[in-house]
């Protein structure tokens, strides 16, 4: 029984020693860490809303490098969505800086770090605007983007002779496509350098507007 006893309060000395050992460890850490000096990561002198202010209303090519788009389609597009209560600004983020993080993100393929060293703004911020804006995707694509009907030709094709009837059964094609033709001689196009007339074409590269 005694020798019991005597393992039991052996354990618990043991255990209490580590348990010191431990505790002078961790309090310097901890000390550490609750008085470090704060650092700010947010130190432009430009403020947010300004930066995006100077950038629409300087040189055209400032919005286009930036935002790819011109400074008058963007503030058409914030005017939109401000009129049409699809996003709303707040007293910290309006909604010109809230479509400025959205189209520089797309623009450069920015990350949430980029935007936030961009914009000044945290992380959280930045993922919570940026996804308002994605949010928006599927009720723009309603309003604007009309699927054109399968079973006609596109009225470009009807009302152009260059194209009707000779396209008549096109209903589409992807921008850039390569449509192998051949053509009769005497309809060839004339290619060439020199004086005399080519006609060694056979292939056209046909874009439908």
């Amino acid at each position: 029984m005694d020798y019991r006893r005597n393992k039991i309060i052996q354990i618990i000395s043991q255990e209490q020693e580590e348990d010191d050992e431990l505790f002078f460890l961790l309090v310097p850490a901890l000390y550490a860490c609750l008085y470090e000096e704060k650092h700010l990561v947010h130190t432009s002198s430009l403020s947010r809303a300004t930066k995006v202010k100077d950038i629409l209303e300087g040189h055209v090519s400032w919005s286009r490098v930036e935002f790819r788009m011109e400074p008058e389609i963007f503030k058409s597009i914030t005017d939109y969505l401000r009129r049409e209560n699809l996003l709303k600004g707040t007293s910290r983020v309006a909604v010109e800086e809230q479509l400025a993080m959205f189209m520089y993100m797309i623009s450069h393929n920015a990350s949430n770090q980029d935007l936030q060293k961009y914009f000044q703004h945290s992380a959280e911020t930045i993922h919570r605007k940026i996804n308002n804006i994605f949010g928006l995707i599927p009720t723009l694509a309603q309003r604007f983007i009309k699927i054109p009907n399968s079973l006609q030709p596109h009225p470009k094709i009807v009302s152009n002779t260059h194209y009707w009837p000779y396209f008549q059964n096109c209903i589409g094609a992807i921008d850039g496509t390569h449509i192998p033709i051949t053509i009769a001689e005497d309809k060839a196009p004339h290619l060439g350098i020199g004086k005399e007339p080519s006609h060694k074409m056979s292939w056209l590269q046909v874009i439908l507007i």
